[in-house]
């Protein structure tokens, strides 16, 4: 990828806080109550420490927590770029803070800014995860929609590399809808059934080609992020290549950001 400077080793390496290692853990040692996480793909050792882009799917208010299972096992510690929300309520806020996430204000005047806080982790050396759907996905068969260039502008502005980590089977535990009587009752039915979610890291998406600036680059980089992560997901799901076995009854159909796979 070209990007507008030569991307250069980073002054100073950002650490992860020991605070995020230990939430890492403490999601790896927990998460046997409610399912079986299986990771397969992996991040070349020479990425694992930044900079790195990670884009993830979106299905469920669960993945959060699969994700930190599922980069706690590759010995990966990513800065998440998540909703406003979460920074504002009063347990989730001051861990997210701690952890050193990044804060997406969605819907105002400032959500810019978060992408060159973003920007400027990964040129520190950070990994930052976001979700380039932008939003917990509604497509009825649970694809991949069609991304925001978010992604795309943050690859093109640090110059990392973007590597997609596809996500199956969070929505069995949490519904989309998160009430407490619905979260409770999706927990009870994961500690009993235990479901598997396959977590796959896949190989690293080459924007190479495309040169930042020019018009229609951040919508050709977000097609290939997209592709990408639905190949990666094809590869975890097999067996429900139309529509999942498992109805969350909650989420609502939304066929107006649809992605056609390429083939």
């Amino acid at each position: 990828m070209r990007a507008e400077t030569e991307p250069t080793a980073p002054a100073t390496t950002w650490r992860p806080p020991r605070f995020w290692l230990f939430l890492q853990w403490l999601a790896r040692f927990l998460m046997p109550i409610l399912a079986r996480v299986q990771v397969s793909g992996d991040v070349p050792a020479e990425l694992r420490h930044g900079p790195l882009i990670l884009a993830a799917n979106h299905i469920s208010p669960f993945d959060p927590i699969v994700l930190t299972v599922a980069t706690r096992v590759r010995r990966i510690a990513p800065r998440i770029m998540a909703t406003g929300g979460l920074f504002r309520a009063p347990v989730v806020g001051p861990a997210m803070r701690a952890a050193g996430h990044i804060r997406v204000d969605r819907r105002t005047a400032t959500v810019g800014d978060a992408l060159q806080v973003a920007a400027d982790a990964v040129k520190e050396g950070s990994v930052v995860m976001v979700y380039p759907e932008g939003r917990i996905g509604l497509d009825p068969n649970m694809w991949p929609e069609r991304g925001k260039t978010g992604a795309a502008r943050l690859a093109f502005a640090s110059g990392a590399p973007v590597v997609p980590v596809a996500q199956w089977g969070s929505h069995e535990v949490v519904p989309y809808v998160t009430s407490f009587k619905g979260i409770a009752r999706g927990a009870a039915r994961a500690m009993i059934r235990r479901p598997i979610i396959k977590v796959r890291f896949g190989a690293p998406i080459d924007l190479s080609d495309l040169t930042p600036g020019v018009p229609g680059s951040a919508q050709r980089a977000t097609e290939r992020i997209i592709e990408g992560l639905t190949e990666t997901l094809a590869a975890i799901r097999p067996d429900e290549p139309d529509a999942p076995r498992f109805v969350d009854k909650t989420r609502p159909a939304d066929l107006s950001r649809r992605y056609r796979r390429r083939g």
